[in-house]
């Protein structure tokens, strides 16, 4: 028996990253996605739903509203892209509470928590995932998901719970730290500071002191040092 599942969420972006994680795991059926909360009454009461993918911050009927209305039977995983919600969630007796962006991780791990809640057998062990790697991510800015290519990314820089990432073209803020955001750039980017990461490929000059990309001047930071004057000294002799 598989695992029916419906998606509601009003970022059709946001649909299209679940809808690729699901589909990766073949005990899970995606019965239908929403953008409109308030279709999801038909569906809800003519066909037979397990689990719902939940955003919470939509227009028309918000996640949290939504919830209280669904069938105790069927378990709720909140997908959002705000922390304030989590402790509000877990008082509706949500399965589980995730941020986008949503990786497939910790999708698997939302899976495996519903199934021991349910009483379903869990998997013993985490897929293998082969797909190629990415050339650019998505990120939340101003209640949508912004595409940005990694090769197009100048320097990213620390803004305390958010970081601003700049491009040739604008610059995008986006709730995240930076070291969780260092996690999701390739190998061509170098921390140098504790507020820094740089792409190495757009050095123009360096110091003891400081990285250059064009006109502006990025400092070292001193536990940073030795690590990065080595790393751009290899790339010389590259």
């Amino acid at each position: 028996m598989k695992i029916r599942c419906i998606i509601i969420d009003d970022e059709p972006l946001a649909i299209q990253v679940l809808q690729s994680h699901l589909g990766l795991l073949p005990e899970i059926e995606v019965v239908d996605t929403l953008q409109d909360p308030t279709k999801a009454f038909d569906i809800l009461n003519q066909s037979k739903i397990d689990l719902v993918f939940l955003d919470i911050e939509m227009p028309q009927l918000s996640g949290l509203e939504l919830i209280k209305t669904i069938p105790s039977s069927v378990k709720v995983i909140f997908t959002t892209a705000f922390r304030n919600y989590a402790l509000e969630s877990y008082d509706l007796d949500a399965a589980d509470y995730l941020l986008k962006p949503i990786s497939f991780s910790r999708l698997y791990k939302a899976i495996n928590k519903y199934k021991s809640l349910s009483n379903l057998p869990i998997s013993s062990e985490h897929p293998v995932v082969n797909t190629p790697q990415n050339n650019h991510l998505y990120v939340n800015a101003n209640k949508k998901f912004v595409k940005i290519n990694f090769d197009d990314i100048d320097y990213v820089e620390s803004m305390k719970d958010y970081v601003r990432i700049f491009t040739m073209q604008e610059n995008t803020i986006t709730k995240d730290t930076i070291a969780n955001f260092e996690k999701k750039l390739p190998p061509t980017f170098l921390r140098v500071h504790r507020s820094y990461i740089v792409n190495t490929a757009k050095i123009t000059a360096f110091t003891k002191m400081d990285v250059e990309i064009g006109q502006m001047e990025i400092p070292i930071g001193a536990s940073y040092k030795d690590s990065v004057i080595e790393f751009l000294k290899g790339k010389q002799k590259e």
